[in-house]
């Protein structure tokens, strides 16, 4: 096979320049037979095995440079992508807090169930991505909080000092909704509680009868600005039931 000089300085060119690596390592490896290099010489050194060097050759026969230059990969499409748009617009406007459910929703929505590997790699390609969630600060209501403070918590903390009260601290939770991470286009931010409210169940448990000790008040602290208000509140009776939800 005669290859020209003006190819050589094309394959010359082409071997560093060209924006395909695939066609890159073609050109790489029809310059170096030009130089007189042998098969198993520019199959070591560019990484092809034989065969492909020899497919290598007949493209070059058949269309010349120009043949090598296409590109003709195999690529299988995911039966999702004919339902891209309508997952697209789905998931933009009801973000998911893991790849179960939205593999749950996709099969629901088309039909078509896939893993959560494949999953995860279709939203990848939507741009859906696991994001941590926002907090945008609410503002307090000063005046409820004032009269809470002198009409019902100033008064308990009192009988407390005279002994008339027993307060114990137990289990804590977030006086607000709380959200961890969501598969979303962007990240989203929920309203978030004001100040510190953090909700602190008053019971104990012995430890020799393991008996439960109920008290029937919760207490929940703010922090405003360098002061730490606690206030107390009164638990329902059928919280300890486990039949209370708030």
């Amino acid at each position: 096979m005669t290859i020209t000089e003006s190819d050589i300085e094309q394959l010359r060119y082409e071997r560093y320049h060209h924006p395909h690596p695939h066609v890159q390592r073609q050109m790489e490896a029809l310059f170096l037979k030009s130089q007189g290099f042998g098969h198993k010489d520019i199959a070591e050194l560019t990484g092809i095995c034989p065969n492909t060097l020899r497919v290598y050759w007949r493209d070059d026969q058949i269309g010349g440079i120009e043949k090598l230059q296409e590109i003709n990969f195999y690529q299988p499409k995911s039966e999702l992508e004919q339902h891209r748009d309508t997952l697209e617009e789905y998931f933009r406007k009801n973000p998911v807090a893991s790849i179960n459910e939205a593999s749950a929703k996709i099969e629901e929505l088309t039909g078509v169930k896939r893993s959560p590997t494949q999953v995860r790699k279709f939203l990848k390609s939507l741009g859906l991505k696991r994001r941590k969630m926002g907090m945008i600060p609410s503002k307090a209501d000063p005046d409820v909080q004032e009269s809470f403070k002198s009409a019902e918590l100033e008064p308990r903390l009192e009988e407390a000092s005279l002994g008339k009260r027993v307060v114990v601290d137990a289990a804590h939770f977030v006086g607000a909704k709380f959200l961890g991470f969501l598969g979303s286009f962007a990240r989203l931010f929920i309203r978030a509680p004001a100040g510190r409210k953090r909700f602190n169940v008053l019971g104990a448990l012995d430890a020799i009868t393991h008996e439960l000790i109920k008290y029937p008040f919760i207490y929940f602290s703010k922090i405003k600005r360098i002061k730490t208000i606690v206030y107390v509140v009164k638990i329902p009776e059928n919280f300890w039931t486990g039949t209370y939800c708030y």
